[in-house]
């Protein structure tokens, strides 16, 4: 984590009195900016970052691209040619800094960029930085221009090159985020513009470009840390550099000739996911001076901890497990995906209210999926601190790709920019090489009526990515990170596909295979599966811009961007659960029927542990309002998906299954230590009776999955019982046929509404068993349980996070309403 160079400067007062007249100054350039199409003769404001979709929506030039069908009207944005401008005044002070250097985070994508008219720099790659030294070109008043080609015009030029056509279109040749060319839950809209920050840096005698931190042995004893420190220095003076460690001195250098100093931490704190301890982080400190003078300083956070992947081949096939500080931990949590399809309106509090999401549904683990981006630096800086594992993609997903020496050379410098841009992070567990692509290469027909010699080329060139430049940049520039070419290892068809590495399991939804496929079907880690739901009333309401739920309008209609998405859903909807009649319900049931069938997965392949080490499903959240995999929609709000893995993936898991007439009941415990106490079981009818109930003293041992009881079933009405498993402070509800079949009863819900100072306590009772009980208001708020089961005769406390003094419209829905 780099802090802002005013941070930099008030902590090295609180710690070094020297003078710092030498520090190299940061100008941020985001004002006084303005564009317009290159054909156009006016210029507007327009904000940095951002992009041309943004502004011309701020300017009202524009519909908003997330209402019904508008996507489909603003594809003329991308064909079209784009230039920014603006201007910047330097002081003489400044400008008579020896070195200014003009640094862009990112831009998107094909740029040419003028400062005083002098083109100082074609961009081709929007995951790149660049660097540019513009003293001779600077003055007292300054110009600068950045014109951005449209995509097609570049992709066309490659694509013509090559003597065959590549599978998955024109976005292959360009390296930006790929799900802007559309995708089967988010639209097309490939923008334009300066979508990270730019700045200008002037220096003097020294400038600090970046500061590895290695860990060369850590223990519990002591840590032994090395800092690379890469610094440009023009002076023949020795320079003193000072580590400190929480803003205390822990070691002075003299430099001389090295750039590599090591420095120890004495009885560490290691760095653990949330759910296992503290994801501490140290606070280290680099100051480097002359004499009397401080000439620059870098700070960054660091967690210490160990990872690993264990890919063994073993008596199965081969084991897929992460080893966090040398213990095997199991990794719960899911695909993500960038949170809007203009990156400008994703703010910190976005990232934040979604990390936090995360964590409170006991998520450990999170994989960035390679068709989106390079998160921004503020994601990974609050993975480090919320103590959350992340999975990285290179951002390569669904395709293959080119292999000439300028597209080569081009990936690279891509991945060493990101790498090193990356590697301090304590939470990157995994650098991944691609999405699908090799699996799609194998078993997605791609290689169809193509010559030998083409196929052998095509792969060829994947090979030289993903087999020699990927690693090769994670080996040297990365510490000790680990590398996986593609996920998954092997297509679903393939006969080691539950046995081998990490696993995508489409049958379910792709190939409407039922949902106890899961049950049956666990590989020896999921990294991809999913099903689909509608979002949240709000979300359908802002999409169609209508006060009530309409799902089936025309203005709906591209919000589902599967082909067979909505036919699906009611495919599986008619299997397992009742069909409603209205829309606001449908959308409800909707949720209910992805929770349950998903949750099936969670607890098979908790339960199979340690066969299984880890379940990441698609998706955890949208770019734009859309019926998708999502458990989180575009608006943040929580499906009912998202509430129920909350349950599924406490570390603690009561989990039952039905097979063979007789009900297996483990207790799943991914706690470091092992634990103690009673494990009550009864079955009880759907008023709260008593059928039969049984208890006994267990210990769930650390780290493990194991079966407790087998209940043989006889005379009992499946349709009418439900088992209630009850285990320290963990329990759980388990129905022994598909809800459609449930007999459930009719009876009020009996709610108490009372205002607390950040919102409301709701009390809920009922005299039956309410099942898949739904709590919404139109009021804007957070409920901490939702979509939950209240058993007869015992009372459930909810509250609801708001601003809002009422929610007099509060509403229930409950699976109860849909039985006869």
């Amino acid at each position: 984590m780099k802090y802002p160079y005013f941070y930099i400067v008030l902590s090295i007062i609180m710690f070094n009195c020297q003078p710092k007249e030498d520090i190299p100054k940061k100008i941020t350039l985001h004002e006084n900016w303005s564009f317009k199409n290159t054909t156009d003769t006016t210029w507007l404001n327009a904000k940095v970052p951002g992009d041309a979709h943004s502004d011309l929506f701020s300017h009202k030039l524009i519909e908003d691209p997330f209402v019904k069908d508008n996507e489909f009207k603003l594809q003329w944005i991308s064909e079209k040619d784009w230039e920014y401008k603006t201007t910047f005044t330097l002081d003489e002070k400044t400008l008579q800094k020896k070195h200014l250097d003009l640094h862009f985070e990112g831009l998107d994508t094909y740029a040419s960029v003028y400062v005083n008219d002098s083109l100082i720099l074609n961009t081709n790659n929007a995951f790149r930085k660049w660097e540019v030294n513009v003293k001779p070109f600077l003055k007292l008043e300054n110009h600068l221009k950045i014109v951005f080609e449209n995509t097609t015009t570049s992709e066309n030029k490659e694509k013509a090159k090559l003597p065959y056509e590549l599978p998955a279109g024109n976005r292959i040749f360009t390296r930006k985020a790929q799900f802007q060319y559309g995708w089967d839950w988010g639209p097309i809209f490939n923008t334009s513009g300066i979508w990270r920050p730019i700045y200008l840096k002037a220096w003097n005698d020294l400038k600090i470009k970046d500061v590895f931190v290695q860990q060369n042995h850590l223990n519990d004893s002591i840590a032994s840390l090395t800092a690379n420190i890469e610094y440009k220095y023009e002076a023949e003076e020795n320079l003193l550099i000072d580590i400190y460690v929480n803003n205390k001195l822990n070691k002075t250098y003299n430099t001389q000739d090295t750039s590599v100093f090591t420095f120890e931490i004495n009885n560490p704190k290691r760095w653990w996911t949330h759910n296992l301890g503290e994801p501490y982080l140290y606070d280290l400190k680099f100051v480097l001076r002359n004499k009397g003078k401080i000439l620059d300083a870098y700070s960054l956070k660091k967690g210490l901890r160990t990872i690993d992947l264990i890919a063994e081949k073993d008596s199965i096939g081969q084991s897929f497990y992460f080893k966090l500080n040398d213990v095997p931990v199991f990794m719960k949590g899911a695909n993500y995906i960038p949170q809007n399809s203009f990156q400008n309106q994703v703010t910190d509090a976005h990232y934040n209210t979604l990390l936090n999401s995360v964590t409170e549904a006991n998520m450990n683990m999170l994989r960035i999926w390679g068709g989106g981006i390079y998160e921004n630096d503020i994601f990974y800086d609050l993975c480090d601190e919320k103590g959350v594992l992340v999975w990285q993609d290179f951002m390569f997903a669904c395709a293959m790709y080119p292999g000439d020496k300028d597209f080569l050379n081009n990936v690279k410098q891509e991945a060493i920019d990101n790498i090193i841009r990356l590697r301090n992070h304590a939470s990157i567990a995994l650098w991944c090489g691609n999405n699908e692509n090799d699996e799609a290469w194998h078993n997605w027909g791609w290689q169809e009526d193509r010559s030998e010699s083409e196929k052998e080329e095509i792969w060829s060139n994947y090979l030289k990515v993903f087999d020699d430049i990927l690693p090769s940049a994670v080996n040297q520039f990365s510490d000790k990170t680990p590398y996986w070419a593609s996920s998954p290892l092997h297509g679903r068809s393939h006969p080691k596909f539950l046995k081998e590495g990490d696993a995508h399991d489409w049958w379910i939804w792709h190939n409407a295979y039922p949902f106890e496929h899961l049950e049956d079907n666990v590989p020896r880690f999921m990294s991809e599966f999913g099903f689909q739901s509608f979002p949240s009333y709000e979300a359908i309401k802002y999409a169609t811009q209508k006060d009530s739920i309409d799902i089936s309008s025309d203005a709906f209609a591209t919000h589902q961007k599967h082909p067979r998405g909505f036919k699906l859903i009611k495919e599986y909807m008619e299997r397992d659960f009742p069909i409603p009649t209205n829309d606001e319900d449908y959308v409800y049931m909707s949720q209910v029927l992805q929770a349950y069938g998903m949750t099936k997965g969670f607890e098979a392949q908790r339960r199979a542990m340690p066969y299984n080490m880890g379940t990441l499903y698609w998706q955890l959240n949208d770019c734009w309002p859309v019926a998708s995999w999502s458990s989180l929609d575009n608006f943040g709000n929580w499906k009912a998906l998202h509430y129920r893995t909350k349950k599924s993936f406490e570390d603690v898991l009561i989990s039952s299954r039905l097979k063979n007439d007789t009900i297996k009941t483990f207790v799943i415990n991914d706690k470091l230590k092992e634990i103690q106490g009673k494990l009550d079981l009864k079955l009880i009818d759907f008023s709260g009776n008593t059928v039969w109930s049984d208890s006994l003293t267990i210990t769930a041992k650390a780290n493990t999955s194991e079966k407790f009881y087998n209940l043989p079933l006889k005379d009992i009405d499946i349709t009418k019982t439900a088992l209630v498993a009850n285990f320290n402070e963990s329990s759980s509800i388990y129905y022994l046929t598909k809800p459609k079949d449930l007999r459930l009863l009719q009876g009020d819900i009996d709610k108490k509404v009372i205002k607390t100072e950040s919102g409301f306590s709701i009390e809920l009772s009922s005299k039956v068993l309410q099942k898949d009980v739904f709590l919404f208001t139109n009021e804007k708020g957070f409920f901490n349980d939702n979509f939950f089961d209240l058993l007869p005769h015992e009372t459930k406390v909810v509250t609801f996070k708001t601003e809002s003094q009422s929610i007099d419209d509060l509403d229930i829905k409950t699976l109860n309403h849909f039985i006869e």
